[in-house]
């Protein structure tokens, strides 16, 4: 794979149109127990940086799966491995040793920051978040969870408890106790919200719905000093970030901080559901503490050591670092008036506007790119890293075109 030319956004021949396929819309609206309001699009079909829908319309995704296709859709070297696993062990409970599993325990303690050389697989980024909780009471033997305002963790009940937005939280409540709030970027109010109850501070290194907000150095490092002085320990949501999407493996890279615990999922498999919470030798578990049936399961391992590879061999992260730049350089010299600020780490992009984005994200997908709202007034962009300086431009230009 090794020097494979990926300026063409990774494609490999160009689908056929889908004819053929069924009423896909009549029958989700008929069947679906409906969470996510629905765009009047039916995608179909995926190669690289791009998809296409039943109609044959080709799209620039920029939404990537909400970030998880980092290698691209229907990436090759990934098809490989799922149909040779598949082939071999679908499935393997954690009451069994497995060598598949064993190979990408090995390979994320290898690429975590020094020091987080354990590792517990599950199946996405909430249930990450939930198990980071479980562990850091169990190990510190307090409750309190410290969050940031405008992070997202998740929507199950404990992720959800440390989630900001209230319209997320509000159907729900009373949510779980011990969870509370401090302003994102301010190292002093986050000193004073952590105390001798705290177990863990669990925060974003950029907030993705909060808005693409990266930050601080400042920020991070007073994180880590005041879990140092009280005890509690520091949870790193990379659930976005990781895997290469803000120009490093990790966006922790970036600041020089290595957490107690780190949380990963969505790029980690190349679409494959898989998530992981990475600790260092702190963290207290025995056997019966925790649990999953689908977690670390053969398949998603080995999809997982076939996105890695392929990140690695490509140099993703180097990618992600030129193109994000690039980006913002082409937006930022025809900037439109009714953009109020563009946040960018690597291909993590927000476009903030002065007005509510979500017209502006349907126009975008009438010009043939996807994109995602992060709160009311943000227009996110996650393309796979494998995205050409082509489709970066095009992107570009479609973007300008319709907010001018």
């Amino acid at each position: 794979m090794s020097g494979r030319k990926l300026d063409s956004g990774g494609r490999g021949p160009v689908p056929e149109a889908g004819a053929g396929f069924g009423p896909a819309r009549e029958i989700e609206r008929r069947y679906a127990l409906e969470v996510f309001p629905k765009r009047d699009i039916t995608i179909v079909r995926g190669r690289g940086a791009e998809v296409w829908d039943d109609r044959g319309r080709r799209y620039i995704d920029c939404v990537a799966g909400i970030g998880v296709a980092s290698v691209g859709h229907a990436n090759p070297a990934v098809a490989e491995a799922l149909a040779a696993q598949a082939r071999t062990l679908v499935t393997c409970p954690g009451i069994f040793y497995n060598d598949v599993r064993a190979r990408l325990l090995e390979k994320l303690a290898a690429l975590a920051p020094p020091g987080l050389s354990r590792g517990f697989l599950c199946n996405s980024g909430a249930e990450a978040v939930e198990a980071a909780i479980k562990f850091a009471r169990l190990t510190t033997g307090r409750t309190g969870i410290v969050s940031a305002v405008r992070g997202f963790h998740g929507r199950t009940l404990g992720a959800l408890s440390a989630t900001y937005r209230q319209a997320y939280r509000e159907a729900f409540e009373p949510l779980v106790p011990g969870f509370s709030f401090a302003p994102f970027n301010n190292p002093g109010k986050l000193r004073d919200a952590v105390c001798e109850g705290t177990a863990a501070v669990l925060i974003e290194p950029v907030q993705g719905e909060g808005g693409i907000r990266p930050a601080t150095a400042g920020y991070l490092g007073a994180a880590r000093e005041v879990c140092d002085e009280t005890g509690a320990m520091l949870v790193l949501d990379e659930i976005q970030t990781g895997f290469c999407r803000t120009g490093r493996m990790f966006a922790c890279e970036r600041y020089g901080v290595v957490p107690d615990m780190l949380c990963l999922a969505k790029g980690i498999a190349g679409g494959m559901p898989l998530g992981a919470v990475l600790g260092d030798d702190r963290v207290e578990l025995t056997p019966g503490r925790h649990g999953t049936t689908f977690g670390g399961n053969p398949l998603a391992c080995a999809a997982a050591l076939a996105a890695i590879d392929f990140m690695e061999n490509e140099r993703l992260d180097e990618r992600a670092e030129a193109l994000g730049a690039r980006f913002l350089e082409r937006l930022e010299a025809r900037l439109p008036a009714r953009v109020r600020a563009v946040r960018q780490v690597g291909l993590m992009i927000g476009v903030e506007l002065r007005e509510r984005c979500r017209p502006y994200i349907d126009a975008l997908a009438r010009e043939g790119v996807l994109a995602l709202a992060a709160g009311t007034t943000v227009v996110r962009l996650l393309p796979p890293l494998v995205i050409s300086r082509k489709q970066i431009d095009e992107v570009v230009e479609v973007l300008v075109g319709v907010l001018e």
